[in-house]
């Protein structure tokens, strides 16, 4: 990374003269310019000089005073995401960019997840981000807007974690942690070099009661990484990544318990007599081969492979008050995946204007053997059986040309295709509802930088964007008959198209400031259409319309004094009216200029940190704000805004080859009693998941050089 002194005398002159700002010499208080980044391009490249909305989340951010559990903990702090932690152990958190994702019942969809170029989200869209164990995460890129539909569909936005490079050195660390409602968390790690092999070994346990009733949960992981150095020119990564958990889950709570302070931290009883939760393991594999012929080109082989199973006990009657009213089913899936990515990299020049080119193959498997079997109630036996097998193949071209020393044109474009089937197993309960469907699209997008000096750039970029079902939504087509429900396959996969314009500037010396507006607008939108007994059924609405403003800017100060501040506006609404039936006997028109659910029309982040180097002694006042948020299409309630403050503070000391590193964390300081987060569209109309009061955190690490 290189290093700027600027002054506003500086930036004033530079800009006249349209002369570069000369590089001045590092201190403390020297602010840095964006850091390397290669999710935007897939070719590394500073992040300051490209026409895309795209911040970095670093090992610092990722574990000062942080359980290192949740994305949510770490991702809070980039504009144009939401990232909301549902305390609940048994789903993963909540992830959304500009919208996209923000409705989403299960894992994350909308987003694309992936960890060292490895993909974490399946080829129908639906991602499980909670694979990998963030102790062992150097950086999180976090990239919005058009570039995102490059890689293929559901892609709103995409979040690429990077495991940490080994040291020179080998290096042995220990890490433990306890805080409030029984928490524990112990880490063990090992990183070092051999000869010519690098190798990172990480392992984890995690325990909590839950400030909750019913929410119980602990989760086991691992995480491999081996590289080996074949030759200069050749490189070979490996990442294995395991985790087994067993959870329960107290579900969401009606107004009614989720307002009061006698009742806020309780469950419904229908989750205790139905005893719900879920158990799940996966392991995974991923590869990645380069080879680099000369300066001007190289391949990379990215292949995967991995299994998954996951046991779930929901319950049907989620209002039920006695065990002999509720019903409960098991819903089990057994996955295997695959697939692989392949790409050429080639840069030069063409006449005087140097460029650079990626091209590459896709292709993604996951075959899910899928069983739901009733376990209470008066049907009991298996309702569904069937395998839901989803596959893509895609082929993609990106590239920057620089027409001018000062402008930058980058493009590139992805034809996606996917193809869900359904192979039914139960052929005894409502005859043989196998089917598929295919769909694709070719995805172009165009982007332009302005370099107006060393210390302003200017962008503009517009993209068109493509999101299918994913095997949640294409699940049953009307849930209002109960088993005798059939596959959707007839839902249509949702377009965009995506316009966006920013600036990116150093006010001065210490001072780095980023800002972006985007509009979204979307045709066939997937939406609910029913819910009925723990199920949902899908369908497309008209038009949508998101559009906002992403804000962050990062200053450093004498004294080790540093702030940080992110705003996002995100005005995201319906444009069509629909009907929508929250109950069987129940229809609602969502109306034309609603909101649509689980986005906030405004969200703040900020902090002030400082350290003081004499003590080993760091500190951060954090604080937080999220508008309020509607839980349903047709916005009938809303969860209400809330502010809260976070602490956290530490020591750090070096004895000859030891480290240690203490701290302490105090969530919620102020004890604000606010709503996590929603359920969209629950049909029992529980949908709020309430956050915990003031919490504490407390971590001892210890780490041993060679």
């Amino acid at each position: 990374m290189r290093a700027l002194r600027l002054t506003p005398l500086s930036i004033a002159i530079s800009a006249a003269l349209n002369s570069p700002i000369p590089v001045m010499a590092d201190d403390e208080n020297t602010i840095t310019l964006s850091p390397v980044v290669v999710t935007a391009t897939r070719q590394a490249q500073n992040s300051f000089d490209l026409p895309v909305a795209i911040d970095v989340v670093s090992e610092k951010d990722i574990k000062d005073g942080q359980l290192q559990m949740q994305l949510s903990e770490s991702l809070i702090r980039v504009p144009g995401i939401t990232a909301q932690n549902r305390n609940n152990q048994a789903q993963d958190p909540q992830i959304s960019t500009r919208g996209f994702g923000s409705r989403s019942a299960f894992g994350v969809r909308g987003v694309r997840v992936y960890v060292d170029g490895i993909p974490l989200t399946m080829p129908d869209g639906q991602g499980q981000p909670g694979v990998v164990d963030l102790s062992a995460i150097k950086s999180i890129e976090v990239m919005r807007g058009p570039f995102s539909s490059l890689y293929g569909n559901s892609s709103g936005g995409v979040i690429q974690m990077m495991t940490k490079n080994s040291p020179q050195s080998p290096e042995v660390g220990a890490t433990a942690m306890f805080g409030s409602y029984d928490t524990k968390r112990q880490i063990l790690e090992a990183a070092g070099q051999s000869e010519n092999v690098e190798y990172l070994l990480n392992i984890s346990n995690f325990e909590t009661n839950s400030f909750r009733d019913h929410g119980k949960g602990n989760k086991q992981m691992a995480t491999a990484k081996f590289k080996f150095n074949i030759s200069e020119d050749t490189k070979l990564t490996s990442l294995v990544n395991w985790f087994e958990q067993d959870a329960q889950d107290p579900l969401g709570l009606d107004r009614a318990r989720a307002f009061s302070r006698s009742t806020r931290d309780s469950a419904v009883a229908a989750a205790t007599f139905a005893n719900t939760g879920v158990k799940r393991d996966h392991t995974q594999i991923g590869f990645n081969l380069e080879h680099t012929f000369n300066e001007n080109n190289k391949i990379s082989l990215i292949p995967y492979v991995g299994s998954r199973r996951n046991a779930q006990v929901l319950t049907t009657t989620a209002t039920a008050t006695t065990f002999a009213a509720t019903n409960g089913r098991l819903s089990e899936i057994d996955r295997e995946f695959y697939g692989m990515d392949a790409r050429w990299d080639n840069n030069g020049k063409l006449g005087l204007m140097p460029y650079t080119i990626s091209l590459g193959l896709t292709y993604g498997k996951s075959s899910d053997l899928r069983k739901d079997t009733n376990i209470q109630g008066a049907s009991l036996g298996p309702n569904r059986i069937e395998d839901n097998i989803v596959n893509n193949f895609d082929q993609y071209i990106q590239g920057k040309l620089s027409v001018a020393p000062s402008v930058d044109i980058h493009a590139g474009a992805r034809h996606t295709k996917v193809r869900l089937k359904v192979k039914d197993d139960l052929l005894t309960v409502n005859g043989d509802n196998s089917g598929n469907v295919e769909y694709q699209k070719t995805t172009p997008v165009i982007g332009a930088v302005w370099k107006a000096t060393e210390a302003l750039n200017f962008y503009v970029n517009f993209g068109k964007g493509f999101e299918t079902p994913t095997f949640v939504e294409a699940a049953f087509d009307n849930v209002a008959t109960g088993v005798a429900s059939k596959p959707n396959l007839g839902l249509k996969a949702s377009e965009s198209n995506n316009y966006e314009i920013g600036a990116k500037a150093f006010l001065n010396d210490s001072t780095r400031m980023n800002v972006t507006l985007f509009k979204v607008m979307t045709d066939d939108e997937i939406v609910t259409s029913l819910t009925n007994a723990g199920r949902s059924s899908f369908t497309n609405a008209g038009k949508t319309e998101r559009k906002g403003l992403e804000f962050s800017i990062d200053s450093r100060y004498e004294n080790n004094i540093s702030t940080y501040f992110a705003y996002t506006l995100l005005d995201a609404e319906f444009k069509d009216s629909f009907t929508f039936r929250p109950t069987t006997t129940t229809t609602r028109t969502v109306l034309a200029g609603n909101k649509i659910p689980g986005t906030y029309r405004s969200q703040i982040y900020g902090e002030i940190a400082w350290s003081y180097a004499p003590l080993g002694f760091f500190t951060a006042f954090e604080g937080r704000h999220n508008s309020k948020v509607y839980v349903d299409d047709v916005n009938s309630e809303s969860a209400p805004s809330y502010t809260i403050f976070n602490l956290r503070a530490g020591f750090e000391q070096n004895l000859t080859n030891w480290r240690f590193k203490e701290f302490i964390r105090i969530e919620n300081m102020f004890d604000k009693e606010y709503i996590g987060s929603v359920r969209i569209n629950d049909g029992n109309r529980l949908f709020y998941e309430t956050a915990a009061d003031r919490n504490y955190l407390v971590g001892l690490s210890a780490q041993y050089k060679f």
